[in-house]
Protein backbone atom coordinates (compact mmCIF):
# COMPACT_ATOMS: atom_id res chain seq x y z
CA UNK A 1 0.00 0.00 0.00
CA UNK A 2 1.26 3.45 -0.83
CA UNK A 3 0.78 6.36 1.52
CA UNK A 4 -1.81 7.80 -0.85
CA UNK A 5 -4.07 4.78 -0.43
CA UNK A 6 -5.47 2.87 -3.37
CA UNK A 7 -7.90 3.78 -6.09
CA UNK A 8 -10.34 1.04 -5.10
CA UNK A 9 -10.96 2.05 -1.46
CA UNK A 10 -14.23 3.81 -2.26
CA UNK A 11 -15.65 0.95 -4.30
CA UNK A 12 -14.75 -1.73 -1.75
CA UNK A 13 -16.20 -0.98 1.69
CA UNK A 14 -15.34 -4.52 2.78
CA UNK A 15 -11.67 -3.52 2.72
CA UNK A 16 -12.38 -0.76 5.24
CA UNK A 17 -14.23 -3.30 7.39
CA UNK A 18 -11.18 -5.56 7.33
CA UNK A 19 -8.77 -2.72 8.13
CA UNK A 20 -10.76 -1.78 11.26
CA UNK A 21 -11.76 -5.37 12.14
CA UNK A 22 -15.38 -4.28 12.03
CA UNK A 23 -15.02 -1.42 14.50
CA UNK A 24 -16.32 2.05 13.78
CA UNK A 25 -15.00 5.24 15.33
CA UNK A 26 -12.66 5.63 18.28
CA UNK A 27 -13.52 4.41 21.74
CA UNK A 28 -15.06 6.74 24.29
CA UNK A 29 -11.69 6.95 26.07
CA UNK A 30 -10.01 8.20 22.91
CA UNK A 31 -11.25 11.56 21.68
CA UNK A 32 -9.73 12.51 18.36
CA UNK A 33 -10.99 15.33 16.21
CA UNK A 34 -9.86 16.73 12.88
CA UNK A 35 -7.25 19.06 14.37
CA UNK A 36 -5.75 16.71 16.96
CA UNK A 37 -2.02 16.49 16.29
CA UNK A 38 -0.47 13.04 16.07
CA UNK A 39 3.23 12.25 16.29
CA UNK A 40 4.89 8.84 16.13
CA UNK A 41 6.77 7.57 19.17
CA UNK A 42 8.25 4.54 17.39
CA UNK A 43 9.00 3.16 13.97
CA UNK A 44 6.86 0.58 12.19
CA UNK A 45 7.51 -3.09 12.88
CA UNK A 46 7.96 -5.48 9.91
CA UNK A 47 4.78 -7.50 10.63
CA UNK A 48 2.61 -4.45 11.37
CA UNK A 49 -0.66 -3.78 9.54
CA UNK A 50 0.29 -1.70 6.45
CA UNK A 51 -2.04 1.18 7.27
CA UNK A 52 -0.70 1.50 10.81
CA UNK A 53 2.88 1.38 9.49
CA UNK A 54 2.01 4.13 7.01
CA UNK A 55 0.61 6.27 9.84
CA UNK A 56 3.84 5.87 11.83
CA UNK A 57 5.93 6.85 8.80
CA UNK A 58 3.71 9.87 8.06
CA UNK A 59 3.70 11.08 11.64
CA UNK A 60 7.45 11.36 12.16
CA UNK A 61 6.58 15.07 12.27
CA UNK A 62 3.27 16.11 13.87
CA UNK A 63 0.27 15.89 11.56
CA UNK A 64 -3.39 16.51 12.23
CA UNK A 65 -5.84 13.62 12.05
CA UNK A 66 -7.38 15.26 8.97
CA UNK A 67 -3.97 15.35 7.24
CA UNK A 68 -3.35 11.68 8.04
CA UNK A 69 -6.76 10.82 6.61
CA UNK A 70 -6.05 12.80 3.44
CA UNK A 71 -2.56 11.34 2.92
CA UNK A 72 -3.82 7.78 3.30
CA UNK A 73 -7.02 8.43 1.30
CA UNK A 74 -8.98 6.71 4.07
CA UNK A 75 -12.17 7.93 5.75
CA UNK A 76 -11.78 9.79 9.02
CA UNK A 77 -13.65 7.04 10.89
CA UNK A 78 -11.14 4.41 9.75
CA UNK A 79 -8.16 6.60 10.63
CA UNK A 80 -9.53 7.28 14.13
CA UNK A 81 -9.88 3.53 14.77
CA UNK A 82 -6.30 2.93 13.65
CA UNK A 83 -5.02 5.86 15.69
CA UNK A 84 -6.89 4.63 18.77
CA UNK A 85 -5.11 1.28 18.37
CA UNK A 86 -1.73 2.99 18.01
CA UNK A 87 -2.45 5.15 21.06
CA UNK A 88 -3.35 2.06 23.09
CA UNK A 89 -0.10 0.42 21.96
CA UNK A 90 1.79 3.63 22.97
CA UNK A 91 3.19 3.95 19.44
CA UNK A 92 1.85 7.49 18.83
CA UNK A 93 1.09 10.54 20.91
CA UNK A 94 -1.98 12.70 20.32
CA UNK A 95 -2.25 16.25 21.56
CA UNK A 96 -4.46 19.24 21.05
CA UNK A 97 -3.14 21.82 18.60
CA UNK A 98 -1.43 24.88 20.02
CA UNK A 99 -4.24 27.27 21.00
CA UNK A 100 -4.38 30.73 19.54
CA UNK A 101 -3.10 33.39 21.87
CA UNK A 102 -5.95 34.91 23.81
CA UNK A 103 -6.01 38.64 24.06
CA UNK A 104 -6.64 40.19 27.46
CA UNK A 105 -9.94 41.89 28.14
CA UNK A 106 -10.23 45.28 26.42
CA UNK A 107 -11.36 46.96 29.66
CA UNK A 108 -8.22 45.70 31.41
CA UNK A 109 -5.97 47.10 28.67
CA UNK A 110 -7.72 50.48 28.85
CA UNK A 111 -7.39 50.54 32.65
CA UNK A 112 -3.66 49.81 32.40
CA UNK A 113 -3.21 52.49 29.72
CA UNK A 114 -5.11 55.04 31.81
CA UNK A 115 -2.99 54.15 34.86
CA UNK A 116 0.23 54.54 32.88
CA UNK A 117 -0.87 57.92 31.51
CA UNK A 118 -1.47 59.20 35.04
CA UNK A 119 2.13 58.44 36.06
Amino acid sequence: MTERGTEWDEGHPERLYVITRGRSGATERTVLDLVTLVVAKSRPRPAMQPEKAAILRLCESPLSVAEVSAHLALPMSVVTVLLADLLAEDRVEARAPVPKAQLPDRALIEAVMNGLQRL
